[in-house]
């Protein structure tokens, strides 16, 4: 029992008229029946506590979410509407939404960043084509830094870009690195894209050939204020700056 549980992330299910909801503090994940509005139908999966936010696998069908102060990854399956497994982690996992990808030696794969470790793991997603990697870490790679909040790609890109927030290093904080989806273990590169401030959120253009990616300022300190940098994802190189915007943050396209 807790007195103000909280909804820390809310999905639509591909297969059925149903919500799929985080329920942070109790480790519940609800499954909401919508097809009569009026008489909802909810059935309540219990996983690992602190549940915060998640995303779907590549085929739609497993849904992953992060018990970050349990170290655990919760996979649910929204075909058959019933927790499948739950993936010891290390170091505060925050995935936002994951980050789906063909690795060379292991298939699909799952990705997410931690708060508390210098690393991307990534688990197995596939389990009629490798089943004996299916929801295991199966590949860690190593970053400069910890704090990471967020991790993102695209089907048409070669990378993974990943931020690294709160990392207490103020010039890791601007810093933001890129995998090789080819070469994940080797083909690493990092910079800092700003002079002040903390990186924050990468989000694709729908063609996946844009990286946006904001930065936290101050706006109090002339020339220090937050902005947003476009990158061009296939050369990596700088793009364009929107500049004084007040703590930018997520960007979805529309």
């Amino acid at each position: 029992y807790h007195p103000e549980p909280r909804v820390a992330s809310i999905l639509a299910s591909h297969f059925k008229p149903e919500w799929i909801i985080n329920i942070k503090e109790t480790g519940q994940i609800w499954l909401v029946d919508y097809s009569d509005p009026v008489n909802l139908t909810i059935k309540m999966i219990e996983s690992a506590r602190f549940l915060h936010d998640g995303g779907w696998d590549a085929s739609k069908r497993y849904f992953m979410v992060a018990a970050n102060q349990s170290n655990k990854i919760a996979v649910v399956d929204a075909l058959e509407g019933k927790l499948d497994r739950v993936v010891e982690k290390k170091d505060i996992p925050h995935p936002g939404r994951g980050a789906n990808w063909i690795d060379p030696d292991h298939g699909p794969l799952w990705s997410t960043s931690h708060l508390g470790e210098g690393a991307i793991i990534s688990i197995g997603t596939d389990p009629d084509g490798h089943p004996d990697e299916a929801w295991k870490v199966v590949r860690k790679t190593l970053l400069p830094g910890a704090g990471s909040l967020f991790l993102k790609t695209h089907p048409k890109s070669q990378w993974i870009w990943v931020d690294m927030t709160l990392n207490s290093d103020p010039a890791m904080a601007r810093t933001v690195c890129v995998i090789g989806k080819a070469n994940p273990s080797r083909d690493i590169k990092c910079w800092e894209i700003a002079t002040s401030g903390r990186v924050f959120y990468m989000e694709y253009n729908p063609q996946g050939t844009e990286v946006w990616i904001s930065v936290w300022g101050d706006a109090s300190k002339p020339g220090e204020t937050g902005e947003i940098v476009v990158y061009d994802d296939a050369t990596l190189k700088e793009k364009t700056r929107i500049k004084d915007l007040n703590t930018p943050t997520g960007k979805f396209n529309a």
